[in-house]
C-alpha cells in the first residue's frame, strides 16, 4: 500500500486538507495526518482537525508521497518548520512525489526544491516563486513536483495525485464516486 505523509500546520486551508486526505483514503492509500503542533490544528476558517500523529513520530519514516495544503498562515509554519524541510528534501532525493497546493509551493521554494520546474499557486504568491516557471493552469505536474492552484481546485488535485500514485484506472473509480469535473 501506498503511504502518503500530509503535514497539518495552524491556519491550513480545509478544503485543501480535507479533500485530499478524503480522496487518497478513498484509493485505498495510507494517509498519515501529521501535526506540527500537540492537539487539534485550527484552520483558517476555524475548522478544528486531530491530526493521527504528531509529526514528530513519522519524521523518520519514508513515505511515497508528501502533500502540503495551503492557506497563507499554515504554509508560513510549514516554511518556518525544519522538521518538514527535512522531510521534503529527503522525499525529493528519493524521487519521491511532493505536492503543494495554493501558497504552499512556498515551502517546496524555501526547501530549494523548485529551480527550473514548472509550478502553479495561489496568484498571490506568484512573485515568490521566480526560480520556477510558472505556469497557471489547475494542476501542474514536472517530474515528482505537482502543483495546483487555490481551494476550487482542491478536487483536480487529489484526483490526480490518486493517479500518480496508482493510476488512471483508479482515479475514474473513485470520481466515479465523487462525480467531479474534471
Amino acid at each position: 500500500m501506498k503511504k502518503v505523509l500530509v503535514p497539518l500546520a495552524p491556519g491550513f486551508e480545509e478544503i485543501e486538507a480535507v479533500t485530499v486526505i478524503d480522496i487518497l483514503r478513498r484509493a485505498g492509500i495510507e494517509v498519515t495526518v501529521a501535526g506540527t503542533v500537540q492537539g487539534e490544528i485550527a484552520g483558517r476558517n476555524k475548522i478544528k482537525l486531530k491530526p493521527d500523529v504528531l509529526l514528530d513520530s513519522v519524521a523518520d519514516q519514508a513515505f511515497d508521497m508528501v502533500v502540503l495544503p495551503g492557506g497563507s498562515a499554515g504554509a508560513e509554519h510549514l516554511k518556518s518548520d525544519a522538521r518538514v524541510k527535512r522531510i521534503l528534501q529527503e522525499t525529493a532525493a528519493k524521487g519521491n512525489y511532493i505536492a503543494a497546493i495554493c501558497a504552499a509551493p512556498t515551502v517546496l521554494s524555501a526547501a530549494g526544491l523548485l529551480r527550473g520546474k514548472k509550478v502553479t499557486s495561489h496568484p498571490s504568491v506568484k512573485a515568490v516563486l521566480s526560480e520556477a516557471t510558472y505556469c497557471e493552469d489547475r494542476v501542474v505536474v514536472d517530474g515528482f513536483i505537482v502543483t495546483s492552484r487555490f481551494p476550487g481546485t482542491a478536487m483536480e488535485f487529489a484526483i490526480k495525485l490518486v493517479e500518480l500514485m496508482e493510476g488512471r484506472s483508479k482515479a475514474e473509480e473513485v470520481n466515479r464516486g465523487v462525480l467531479a469535473r474534471l
